[in-house]
């Protein structure tokens, strides 16, 4: 039974390969860049569409939001490429003008195209407690991923505005939204932005892929869940795959009950086992046969076992 160490820099670096490599496989990135992207309208609401980016970087989305003045985009995208590339198809697709942007949470691929957007003159919002936690993630991130998307990859970390610390309703682009600031999830704290009764909640819902349990905070995750669900949306818009209703707050609950669970059959303690993390990641391959970016995993397992281990 072989421990597993808590992930290092250097170890971050070697998974962020595999992630990469995972990412990549089929897919390349185009010249000068890394976007290739699709764009689509969602059929629940005609003033809403859909950038996914290639596989290259995740097949991340973004969200755009036509209002009376202009557009919104949700979620800036891992590179600066593919972030300038979801609001072109936007613009295209629509005839309008994206006006502002909102970064949900402090992971690169909704935080890196921040600055390729401000400098087409767009405002990116962002909550206090998403920009405090920005730097660390970032400076982890570059070391994961720079030299595999360089120059692509911003060394600089993106600084979006502050649109407050707290939940607060927002007009932009004609539109009345309320972002809403949550405490812990798949990161140290989040945006959901909602329009009407639908929510934009990026990584705190994955649709048809596999989650990033990286800080090892199921259990607040399942709260903010909750939160989410009390809000009775009758739309949501996740940061992967498909857009659908209430419905995928209903399966990412079963998702991480069953990870909380699955490793608490092996009885954690001590350091994270290889053995057993290797069953538990063998069960939700074969229960979720069809879920995208298994590799997720290699990080979010050893962050939940150290959890109930009480961080051993």
């Amino acid at each position: 039974m072989t421990p597993v160490a808590s992930l290092s820099r250097r170890g971050f670096a070697a998974l962020g390969l595999a992630l990469a490599g995972c990412a990549g496989r089929g897919a390349k990135p185009r010249e000068g860049g890394g976007a290739g992207g699709e764009a689509h309208a969602f059929a629940g609401d005609p003033r809403i569409g859909q950038y996914v980016s290639s596989a290259w970087t995740f097949a991340t989305s973004s969200f755009w939001i036509s209002g009376p003045d202009g557009l919104v985009l949700v979620d800036t995208q891992f590179l600066p490429s593919a972030g300038v590339e979801a609001v072109e198809m936007a613009e295209a697709a629509s005839g309008e003008k994206v006006v502002a942007a909102f970064v949900l949470h402090a992971n690169p691929d909704k935080f890196n195209g921040t600055t390729a957007l401000q400098a087409r003159g767009i405002e990116v919002l962002t909550a206090q407690p998403v920009l405090d936690a920005m730097p660390a993630i970032h400076r982890k991130r570059v070391e994961a991923f720079y030299e595999r998307y360089k120059p692509d990859y911003p060394l600089e970390m993106p600084r979006p505005a502050v649109f407050g610390a707290a939940t607060t309703p927002l007009q932009r682009a004609g539109l009345a939204l309320t972002a809403h600031v949550l405490g812990p999830g798949c990161s140290e704290a989040h945006v959901v932005l909602q329009l009407e009764d639908q929510l934009f909640v990026g990584d705190l819902v994955a649709s048809g892929a596999h989650s990033w349990l990286e800080i090892g905070r199921t259990d607040e995750w399942l709260r903010r869940i909750s939160e989410l669900e009390a809000m009775r949306p009758r739309f949501v818009h996740p940061g992967r795959g498909p857009s659908g209703g209430p419905e995928l707050l209903t399966n990412q609950r079963a998702y991480l009950e069953e990870v909380i669970a699955l490793v608490a059959a092996e009885k954690p303690s001590g350091p994270p086992r290889s053995d057993a993390l290797a069953r538990v990641r063998a069960q939700l391959e074969q229960r979720h046969p069809t879920y995208r970016f298994p590799v997720f995993l290699e990080i979010g397992l050893p962050a939940e076992w150290r959890r109930q281990a009480g961080g051993a």
